[in-house]
């Protein structure tokens, strides 16, 4: 987004939608009219972007109705929709990329069509092995993971990350995601899909500069409030990975939540005892592994069983879920805090926002 954007979004703008319609790498219908609509994404779930969308059935002569056509822009056979936010900047739209999503279902009634759409992950989630995946003595993570998730998606790795091979007699036998999750468990990593379509794989990390600052005034519309519920289920002080050498010893390294203002921390109220969340990967080889992969882990766990808060707002067409955040209200003051999910409408009306305090 260009400087004026972003100061325009700030605060009321006029706003507009479009989105493009592919199939196959073809182009076969643009300026789709949407009259309403909304945008959901949640990075606890192995699909997080969910996309519904209001069309009139019938738009200067074209009928927009899918019908039996499978070749149709709307119709859910493989069509993607590549949907932008525009935003009104001195007389013209400046577009922002919301990403490519896949048409799941869409249904017509008298006057409109209603579409769904799921996240680019779609495509893995639904895939299941057609028979047992046994990666080569050759193959490394990076490799794996191109082999499970390709030509489907295709793959862009982090430099900072750090390839190593995979040890052999690795088998996943039916579900493909759950396999891609547990090679990026082991490498302590995070993906997630790009607005230009790529899975993007990078090191687990809450940290960041703050994208946005949020401070509450409801005079402007911006509402901070804390979550009301609390709980302790999914709530760990410490996490155990395990592995196995080369010679076949179990091995494990662990990771104790050390934070002096977290609520759950290591010998703190929560519980002075530990209150591990363990689990076991057999591409962890050494002990530096398993550390790694448990510290990554515990900050995985973190984003569901943690301080949030809810935040009501003018949309902001650039935030995603991972974004970090300053906050100001509820009692707090420049607050880091990453968002953990969103709803961003289609039409005019507000954005909601949960964020989680780091």
């Amino acid at each position: 987004m260009s400087t004026t954007a972003l100061a325009v979004v700030l605060g009321s703008h006029t706003m507009s939608m479009r989105a493009e319609s592919w199939l196959d790498g073809q182009l076969i219908a643009d300026n789709i009219p949407i009259a309403d609509g909304s945008e959901s994404r949640d990075r606890s779930l192995a699909v997080p972007e969910q996309i519904s969308l209001t069309v009139p059935r019938r738009d200067q002569g074209f009928d927009w109705d899918p019908g039996t056509d499978p070749a149709h822009p709307l119709a859910a056979f493989g069509q993607m929709l590549r949907i932008d936010y525009g935003v009104d900047v001195g007389g013209q739209f400046e577009w922002i990329n919301r990403g490519w999503f896949l048409i799941t279902d869409s249904s017509t009634d008298d006057a409109t069509v209603t579409v769904n759409c799921q996240g680019l992950l779609t495509l893995i989630d639904e895939a299941d092995l057609v028979a047992p995946f046994q990666p080569s003595s050759t193959d490394t993570l990076a490799s794996v993971i191109r082999a499970l998730v390709e030509p489907a998606l295709t793959c862009m790795f982090d430099g900072t990350l750090i390839d190593r091979a995979v040890p052999l007699g690795m088998q996943w036998d039916s579900d493909r995601l759950a396999a891609v999750t547990e090679v990026l468990d082991a490498w302590a990593a995070d993906s997630y899909v790009t607005e230009d379509g790529f899975l993007f794989i990078e090191p687990v990390t809450d940290s960041g500069s703050p994208v946005l600052t949020i401070t509450d005034d409801r005079d402007t519309g911006t509402v901070v409030r804390w979550q009301g519920a609390t709980t302790r289920d999914g709530a760990f002080n410490c996490v155990v990975a395990q592995g196995e050498d080369s010679n076949g010893n179990q091995i494990q390294g662990v990771a104790y939540d050390g934070l002096g203002d977290s609520p759950y921390r290591y010998g703190g109220p929560f519980n002075p005892l530990p209150v591990p969340y363990t689990y076991q990967s057999s591409l962890l080889t050494t002990v530096a592994q398993c550390r790694t992969a448990a510290q990554a882990k515990l900050t995985m766990l973190r984003r569901q069983a943690f301080r949030k808060l809810d935040v009501t707002l003018v949309p902001h067409p650039g935030l995603v879920p991972g974004d970090i955040v300053a906050v100001t209200g509820a009692g707090l003051t420049s607050a880091p805090c990453v968002i953990e999910t969103m709803s961003l409408p289609y039409s005019p009306g507000e954005m909601n926002l949960t964020v989680r305090v780091l």
